[in-house]
């Protein structure tokens, strides 16, 4: 049976039945495509796209013109998943003209069917500038990769009380962003880095759907960078992060035959220089 397509309205109605929702980032086609066939719920085209493709330290060197191009890149491939982009760093923050803008080329050139941005009480404005012009707007609370220099690192949120009222990183904070992030019109809500117990309150509180990441088992759905997932970076290992699949163990042993056929002439054979399959033909 053909599966339908996810829009915004579906999603926000898997809040309300027994069905969790499952997500995962992708940057290019090829995973889009995979990860669509699959039957992934939605497609996070993130920023973390400076980290795993583009080798930075943090999401913050990621431009607009970039994270156009990657959410193009996937949405080519997807037929059925809501493919969500993620707003970088300032392309948002310096005034609401600014974010409708930037949200709007997501939109228009990126062809993604929703927006993510980072912050709770302090975006809620920019939320609500977005969701007039009938842009779909995902929420991002608790530990915010954009903020990393004013968090000290990728440390967990809503772990103590304040110490004044709303204290940056609170408890309070974050339920007082989520909070604002509902009222504003999100239509869902990623909670990243926070106690599952909190995660729990925060999902039982709002009436849009949460998305969890290091957040615990409580939200109403889950994701995950699909190649920590998969396994395709055995250097990060994250407690959070359960490997699906071992693909750099795959990848490495692939290649590695590759080299030894190739050095050892037994690749191409006779078959393979076939005319029969040119059809076929890839293109370097």
């Amino acid at each position: 049976m053909k599966k339908k397509k996810m829009t915004v309205p579906a999603l926000v109605r898997k809040k309300h039945t027994v069905e969790k929702i499952s997500a995962l980032t992708a940057y290019d086609y090829t995973m889009a495509s995979l990860l669509d066939a699959a039957g992934i719920d939605m497609i996070l085209v993130g920023d973390s796209v400076a980290c795993v493709s583009q080798g930075h330290s943090t999401t913050l060197p990621v431009t607009l013109d970039e994270m156009i191009y990657h959410c193009k890149c996937v949405t080519r491939g997807v037929a059925h998943a809501l493919v969500v982009g993620d707003l970088p760093f300032l392309s948002y923050q310096v005034s609401i003209e600014r974010a409708i803008e930037s949200a709007g080329r997501l939109l228009k050139e990126g062809n993604v069917s929703a927006v993510k941005l980072e912050g709770g009480v302090k975006v809620a404005k920019t939320i609500e500038a977005l969701t007039a012009v009938d842009i779909p707007v995902m929420g991002h609370i608790g530990l915010t990769p954009q903020s990393y220099h004013r968090m000290g690192g990728h440390k967990q949120q809503g772990k103590k009380q304040a110490a004044a009222n709303n204290e940056a990183g609170s408890r309070e904070r974050v339920l007082a962003d989520a909070q604002a992030v509902q009222d504003a019109g999100a239509f869902g809500l990623v909670l990243e880095g926070i106690p599952a117990d909190l995660a729990r309150e925060i999902t039982e509180l709002v009436t849009i759907p949460t998305i969890g990441i290091a957040a615990g088992p409580h939200c109403d759905g889950q994701i995950l960078v699909s190649t920590d997932m998969l396994g395709m970076n055995p250097d990060f290992c994250p407690k959070f992060v359960k490997k699906y699949a071992d693909l750099a163990s795959v990848i490495d042993s692939a290649v590695q035959q590759y080299i030894f056929e190739v050095q050892s002439r037994s690749y191409p054979e006779a078959e393979e220089l076939s005319d029969q399959r040119t059809p076929g033909l890839t293109l370097v």
